[in-house]
């Protein structure tokens, strides 16, 4: 077959592109897709699998791959859309890279671990390994760091989940020092040391692996495939394989596609868009799309999509002028960009107020639209706004503000002040706040001990002002919290809490809080606290524009506490409409809306200096491109104090020639015709409309007629 045939499969109502044809009949071993966002690229990786079945290829020799089980679902559902028949459909390999793993394992006799895909599940194992680093290490290798609180153990479970997607635990690492070690892979000794324990515990030495969390499978077959030459062999031989969101490809994924890839007679199409790569910390890279694949197989080709078929032209040219890259829309369709000024971060949550309304006065539902955040922090200024608008809101992937850390321990100082714990409807909040102020305090209670206190100051709010006497006090080196550095800390929450305490409920919440975190040093604190210096800034800010709240209420620590408490009813309420989304950019990747709305675009927002300048671009162009029928920027009064990334998406100038291309898109809509006509007949009809002319569609299991033939012999058995 070569790319000048005609396509033996017809998409189902869809009008193909002449780029999605040439990727439909491409016979290159390796075919890389360069997708745009919005640019169906899953839609073409169906034309490219409805194109092997028209072909004969037997389903159970297809496989496809995605990295998200929310992926997955989609490219299911995308090859019912085209016309490929349930049955057939159902027969191909739709798997995520670690369910398809873990089933290759399960086949090789290694696949008997228990699955735990939530955090909290793996705790405990986190846990022991800490034991056992501390059994072992303590006394032996300095500047050991053991801590077992929630925060520390997501930032371990982070860590390793980094080492083992980039694969940089499968290194030669044995006969390095721990030190050493730890600086080549640029992570805390404690975290490496914990992360071998941790990797011992769940290997089960000769009894196989114990257990697997996330990504481990994926991790656990690229390393079985790195330490054995023929147990690529034992892999399924798929003869057509291809990946959604390559863009998203990690070390260890990339390792299992070569695998499957040794094959000779395998053919592999993979889309993605390097200008979405925002997952470095989880090991994607651009690289894989401009450069392995190419080493690995020099007879590669790549096939451009441009075309986008998520928003209209405006939003389309403004993407291109941003990332100097073509992009086109299909669609006729205005896609509306609007900016909007503010002059401090009251100001920005008011505006987003502003393009809630004005979404809502112009017939569309509140679900439509979301809010997407540079960082979390910028969501305080936002929830309040749209709290005293009286907007519900949802925060799916990030929790609202109310529930992080470093504001949990706040108000749990001023439930102490206000001896009001009480006020606290949820047990689950309750038991957090308790957790903060031990977290926060640097008290490194036992697991068992810390437990105990939030299980019981949950339960009787009241203990909550003995938390200090009851918990804490007197237990010099029991915790891992003994000498001088966990004297200093229990004197710094004794202290923070001896002041709370004397507090006048007629204080000025700010005055209030101020103090408070001047006696815990809490900015020096999150620094100590947080491994990655981004999350200790982060905290940094959330707290400042808490306190920001706080004096700009005007209210005192009596009032401001009944204002928190009447917010976080509001927020917790379940509702099944009328309400907008608040999460951050990076969690919305993958998704869209029919309404964006992008706050705090200023210089030291986004881009934030702290990442490096084309991750923060794409971060951008991900951000802009969730939007399919209005985007709303939300940028300072003052133009000098604007984010640069406005500026580069030249709106004015792109704004004629957008406006021509709506005209052109409306009537290139009105020229499609179908290009086939299906038949309802059954399989005893079959010799009849064959004689009549009839062909079959192998892929749909389907008569059909084509464009220009007389309909009028079929009329029994057309198709609406």
């Amino acid at each position: 077959m070569t790319e000048s045939n005609t396509p033996r499969f017809t998409p189902q109502g869809l009008i193909r592109t002449p780029e999605q044809t040439a990727i439909q009949l491409a016979q290159n071993k390796v075919v890389l897709i360069d997708a745009n966002a919005g640019a169906a690229k899953t839609t073409t990786l169906a034309l490219r699998i409805g194109e092997a079945l028209a072909r004969k290829l037997p389903p159970e020799q297809i496989l496809a791959l995605v990295f998200t089980p929310e992926a997955r679902d989609v490219m299911r559902q995308r090859l019912l859309d085209i016309g490929i028949p349930y049955a057939t459909a159902a027969r191909v390999d739709v798997s995520t890279f670690e369910d398809f793993s873990a089933r290759m394992l399960a086949q090789s006799g290694n696949g008997a671990a228990e699955r735990l895909p939530q955090a909290r599940q793996l705790k405990p194992y986190v846990l022991h390994a800490l034991e056992r680093v501390s059994e072992r290490y303590v006394g032996q290798v300095d500047y050991l760091d053991i801590r077992t609180h929630n925060i520390a153990l997501s930032q371990f479970l982070d860590i390793q989940l980094t080492l083992k997607a980039t694969m940089a635990l499968d290194g030669d690492l044995e006969y390095m020092e721990h030190d050493e070690a730890a600086e080549l892979l640029k992570i805390p000794v404690t975290d490496y040391l914990t992360a071998q324990e941790y990797e011992t515990l769940r290997q089960g030495g000769d009894e196989g692996t114990l257990f697997r969390g996330p990504f481990d499978a994926t991790y656990d077959l690229a390393r079985q495939l790195s330490h054995s030459a023929g147990y690529a062999q034992t892999l399924p031989g798929y003869r057509v394989v291809v990946c959604d969101e390559l863009h998203d490809l990690n070390e260890a994924a990339f390792r299992i596609l070569n695998a499957l890839l040794a094959r000779p007679d395998c053919y592999f199409v993979g889309a993605g868009d390097k200008d979405q790569v925002i997952y470095s910390r989880l090991g994607a890279s651009q690289d894989f799309l401009e450069h392995r694949f190419a080493q690995n197989y020099p007879g590669l080709k790549h096939y451009p999509l441009t075309y986008t078929y998520r928003h209209g032209p405006h939003l389309a040219y403004a993407m291109k002028e941003f990332k100097n890259k073509p992009v086109e829309s299909s669609l006729p369709l205005h896609t509306g960009i609007k900016q909007l000024h503010y002059a401090d971060a009251d100001g920005c949550g008011e505006r987003v107020v502003e393009a809630v309304k004005a979404w809502k006065r112009d017939g569309f539902p509140l679900e439509g639209c979301a809010i997407l955040l540079r960082d979390r922090h910028q969501s305080i200024a936002v929830e309040n706004a749209l709290l005293k608008a009286k907007i519900g809101y949802r925060t799916p992937a990030m929790a609202g503000y109310l529930q992080r850390d470093e504001i949990l321990f706040l108000r749990g100082m001023l439930a102490i002040g206000l001896r009001d714990l009480e006020a606290v409807k949820s047990l689950e909040v309750r038991a957090a706040i308790v957790e903060a102020l031990a977290v926060f305090g640097e008290v490194n209670l036992a697991p068992e001990r810390l437990e105990m206190a939030k299980r019981e100051v949950a339960r009787t709010p009241q203990l909550l002002g003995d938390f200090y006497k009851l918990y804490i006090d007197g237990r010099d080196g029991e915790d891992g919290a003994g000498g001088s550095a966990g004297n200093a800390m229990r004197g710094a929450i004794k202290s923070a809490i001896d002041y709370a305490t004397a507090l006048d409920p007629a204080t000025k919440a700010d005055q209030a809080l101020r103090a408070i975190c001047g006696e815990m040093n809490l900015e020096q604190a999150a620094k100590r606290i947080f491994v990655r210096p981004y999350e200790a800034s982060v905290v940094s800010k959330s707290v400042a524009g808490f306190i920001a709240f706080a004096e700009h209420s005007g209210q005192t620590l009596a009032e401001f506490w009944q204002t928190l408490n009447a917010a976080e009813a509001f927020a917790s309420r379940k509702r099944e409409k009328d309400y907008v989304t608040i999460d951050c950019v990076a969690n919305a990747k993958g998704k869209e809306f029919e309404h964006v709305v992008l706050p705090f675009l200023e210089a030291g927002e986004f881009p934030n200096p702290m990442f490096g300048a084309r991750e923060e671009e794409n971060l951008f162009y991900v951000a802009a491109t969730r939007a399919k029928l209005r985007l709303s920027l939300l940028s300072p009064s003052d133009a000098a104090q604007r984010s640069a990334y406005i500026a580069r998406m030249r709106l004015a100038p792109t704004a004629a020639a957008a406006e021509q291309a709506i005209v052109r898109n409306g009537e290139a809509v009105k020229d499609q015709a179908p290009t086939r006509y299906y038949l309802s007949a059954t399989i005893h009809e079959a010799p009849q409309v064959k004689a009549l002319g009839a062909k079959f569609d192998w892929t749909r299991k389907a008569w059909y007629l084509e464009p220009g033939a007389d309909l009028a012999p079929f009329a029994r058995w057309l198709r609406n």
